[in-house]
């Protein structure tokens, strides 16, 4: 297999074959030892199942069961470099750099009847994301699809219209690659929330108890890699310190710590467990609502840039852990800058006030209830006080906070000013930069920024392969973010995984899970 900085630098052409042979007191199941081979692994996840179908995915949380139950043509590998495997692909070559060959492998089959899967599987799954009629918020995973053509049952050619740069980084190890049943999503309807028609994993879904835990087990006809664990418990804990206190009680093996544990933990951790930090892709900011008075003044709107210390908002996020960020994109990729278009200056803010008239009426500072994010929310409300803007915070849990800036949800978003927000990242620039685009306003571009050239640039970006050039395509795009006022670049994080010394976790080398490759120590 090739890793994905090879597959951007050198010939994309590949040839791949399969390896793999044929308050926590409510919680109600009993303690059952620490995870062994075979048995059961208790992991906790910031938040709670929503939607699993990979069209209309909602968080990292569902992408992690996702890539459980579903089978893709590739996965994720995990390790200390970014790479993929195999998975429902026998074969998978590029012939050139817009027309892609696979075989399917001829052991892998959906639940309930549905029989094994096909060509026609690949063909309706990428297809369905990338149609603008299913409105998919991961069309542009697809972008520059034009079509697959089916060669036989096992056989196809994906085709593209032009050749796209984030197909080996994102999309087709991502969650927008899963493979689902064309005739159980045609007799469900054409789509589902929690329970799937038909799966094809390593993993079924066999329990979802919402707001408490979702159970997975071994699925008994998966030929593929075989995974360690019967019986995989996942427990939602919005509150990434009540995570490590469930931890710390026993009733779960893995959980990801907050940024302020981290140099604690590096210096102790229990004797039954281990330690390790990874550098996440994801980044964190705060959006300002341009639709919402009074930050419809793009006056009001830089006076918030220049009004925010950033270091000490991330010293508290993190509790000096973490760095500040200097846009979207994370220093391992490509666009990453070194500095913003603004700087901490209250004078400036003051001044700018002024000149807008002022901040008469209290604004909102929207946030995930979270330990670091309410530290960080404070840091910024004492910051605008000291330009006299008062701020209120508001808190709400992962189900509400996560639909607060889309339409689809109501009118709250007329009412939503100001966010602490958090993405995720698949391991290439465009992904940080797809949600910001204008036709993602309503959907996850909250801050309902209308630009046209970082639209155009953003598709410039991903059919561009000269490195230099992607390079500024993305910097650009990050200083109109700045421009735009809307903006203000928190950090990049730093990740804690938590462990039993019994457990060797299954990681991308930014911390995302894939719970098929956990193991036993």
């Amino acid at each position: 297999m090739e890793n994905h900085e090879t597959t951007l630098q050198t010939s994309r052409r590949t040839l791949l074959k399969t390896a793999g042979a044929a308050g926590l007191s409510a919680l109600i199941w009993p303690k059952t030892g620490f995870a062994q081979s075979g048995g059961t692994l208790k992991v906790r996840s910031y938040g709670d199942l929503q939607v699993l179908d990979p069209c209309f995915r909602v968080s990292e949380p569902d992408a992690d069961i996702a890539r459980c139950i579903f089978a893709g043509l590739v996965l994720r590998d995990t390790g200390d470099k970014w790479g993929w495997k195999p998975m429902a692909a026998q074969s998978i070559e590029e012939l050139d750099h817009t027309h892609i060959h696979f075989v399917l492998r001829d052991d892998i089959g959906f639940t309930n009847g549905f029989g094994p899967m096909t060509a026609e599987d690949v063909k309706f799954s990428i297809e369905r994301i990338a149609n603008p009629e299913n409105k998919s918020p991961y069309i542009d995973d697809w972008a520059m699809l034009d079509h697959v053509e089916v060669k036989d049952t096992r056989s196809g050619i994906i085709i593209l219209k032009k050749p796209f740069a984030p197909l080996w980084n994102s999309t087709l190890p991502g969650t927008s690659g899963m493979i689902l049943s064309k005739r159980a999503m045609e007799q469900a309807g054409g789509k589902f929330d929690a329970k799937p028609p038909a799966e094809s994993g390593p993993y079924l879904l066999k329990e979802w108890q919402p707001k408490q835990r979702t159970i997975l087990v071994r699925n008994p006809d998966w030929k593929g890699e075989a995974p360690a664990y019967d019986r995989i418990e996942i427990v939602p804990i919005d509150e990434a310190a009540a995570g490590e206190r469930a931890f710390e009680a026993g009733d779960i093996d893995f959980t990801v710590v907050p940024s302020g544990s981290v140099t604690r933990l590096q210096k102790q951790t229990a004797p039954d467990a281990k330690f390790e930090t990874r550098a996440p892709l994801s980044y964190v900011w705060l959006g300002i609502n341009q639709q919402a008075k009074p930050f419809t003044d793009p006056k009001i709107r830089r006076a918030m840039q220049h009004a925010i210390d950033r270091k000490t908002v991330v010293d508290a996020y993190s509790i000096g852990a973490a760095a500040v960020a200097q846009g979207i994109i994370a220093p391992s990729l490509i666009g990453h800058r070194d500095k913003v278009l603004y700087d901490y200056d209250p004078d400036k803010a003051a001044a700018l006030l002024k000149e807008a008239g002022g901040v008469s009426e209290p604004v909102t500072i929207s946030i995930l209830n979270s330990t670091e994010n309410t530290a960080a929310a404070q840091v910024i409300q004492a910051n605008l006080a000291a330009v006299n803007v008062n701020a209120t915070i508001n808190q709400y849990d992962s189900g509400a906070f996560w639909s607060l800036g889309a339409e689809s949800a109501g009118d709250q978003w007329k009412s939503l000013q100001m966010y602490i927000g958090r993405f995720s990242m698949e391991p290439d620039p465009s992904w940080a930069t797809a949600w910001f685009v204008p036709e993602q306003i309503g959907i996850w571009n909250w801050e309902r920024w209308n630009s046209k050239e970082f639209g155009e640039l953003h598709k410039a970006g991903v059919v561009e392969f000269d490195t230099a050039k992607r390079d500024q395509i993305y910097k650009r795009m990050q200083d109109l973010m700045d421009e735009s006022g809307s903006y203000i670049f928190l950090t990049h994080e730093i990740q804690g995984c938590l462990y039993r010394k019994t457990v060797a976790p299954g990681l991308t080398p930014a911390g995302t899970v894939v719970y098929p490759k956990f193991r036993p120590a």
